[in-house]
């Protein structure tokens, strides 16, 4: 209960003369004190950080979008600047225009058949277990997370040149193992040398590298739901995909947003994978991605105010990319990051 002071001389009682009112007013005056401690943790954990990413990630990135507008050849120290050129330039290229659609082709394919892949794989090892019982995976399903993790630990690079060998027209073992089932057809067949096959491989390759890993990040997501909301699905007589569609996925919602994110951005990039299956860009470039063309420009012909506008595309094509996400993933319901619907 507050106590109210009379004013002096018989008037109007006033609010700020109880103790209540004095202690508010006496804190809310008082500074924070900038102690060692404050200090120090400020200058590590926030002015450290924010330091690095500005030297490492904006300034050049700054200086990309510089180099941009110029001719700069890279290996001298002049050039001119010649404005939004470069831009004109690769917005009239058939070979650039090229890329842009494989990539998209790319970034549209991989993150929707890894995710697919990895939720299943996920649902199997935490909940596609026996129907009786205490909720629990398939039997031996250790032994099944290991396996299905083993491809993610290879470097890219070396996943890439084993792929390529197994898909080599003489002597790989897929022409081998399909010759050998009596289709002579496949007898020398080049998987990366057909317009028809080459970007289907290269995609396969690229999420065989992929859904073990992510396959793990949704195992830690399912395992984090409370396991009677899936017991009390089952007593309700609900199928193993109804648990799936109606329960898991939408309970796992913002693990599955960032892994299409990070996907989608490693899916527009490739670059080491599609440049260890095919350096050239592929059959009448079929394979060919807009880093490697970036990776051409600027290394091979020399041109890295051309390259420079290539990459300032390549981050607004992977913003407006994140972006699409975010909406797709508001629009059917999703929650955004102060968790409101």
């Amino acid at each position: 209960m507050t106590t109210v002071v009379p004013a002096p001389g018989g008037g109007a009682p006033s609010p700020s003369a109880s103790p209540a009112g004095r202690r508010v007013k006496s804190t809310a005056g008082r500074r924070r004190k900038l102690s060692f401690d404050y200090v120090s943790f400020m200058l590590v954990f926030l002015g450290l950080p924010l330091a690095i990413f500005l030297v490492f990630v904006i300034w050049p990135f700054l200086q990309a979008g510089f180099y941009s507008l110029t001719d700069w050849s890279g290996f001298t120290a002049e050039f001119n600047i010649v404005g939004l050129d470069n831009f004109v330039w690769l917005m009239n290229d058939p070979r650039w225009i090229n890329a842009v659609g494989n990539s998209v082709t790319i970034a549209l394919v991989v993150p929707t058949v890894t995710i697919v892949i990895a939720l299943i794989f996920a649902s199997l090892i935490t909940v596609g277990g026996s129907q009786r019982g205490q909720v629990r995976g398939l039997a031996g399903s250790s032994f099944y997370r290991v396996v299905s993790f083993f491809p993610y630990v290879i470097p890219a690079i070396a996943v890439a040149i084993m792929w390529r060998l197994i898909f080599d027209p003489s002597g790989g073992l897929v022409n081998g193992m399909l010759t050998g089932l009596g289709l002579e057809q496949f007898r020398a067949f080049a998987w990366l040398g057909n317009v028809g096959t080459a970007m289907p491989v290269t995609m396969f390759v690229i999420i065989w590298g992929m859904v073990g890993f992510y396959m793990l990040l949704f195992i830690a997501a399912i395992k984090g739901v409370p396991g009677e909301i899936y017991e009390a699905a089952r007593i309700d007589g609900a199928s193993r995909f109804r648990i799936a569609w109606s329960i898991t996925i939408p309970l796992i919602r913002d693990n599955v947003q960032t892994a299409w994110i990070y996907l989608g951005i490693m899916a527009l990039d490739a670059f080491v994978f599609v440049q260890a299956l095919n350096p050239q860009g592929g059959p009448d470039n079929s394979t060919l991605v807009m880093a490697q063309q970036l990776f051409r420009t600027a290394f091979i012909d020399g041109q890295f105010g051309r390259s420079s506008a290539m990459g300032v595309a390549m981050a607004v094509v992977t913003l407006v990319f994140a972006a699409l996400v975010f909406t797709v993933n508001r629009l059917t319901g999703g929650r955004d990051e102060r968790g409101r619907a």
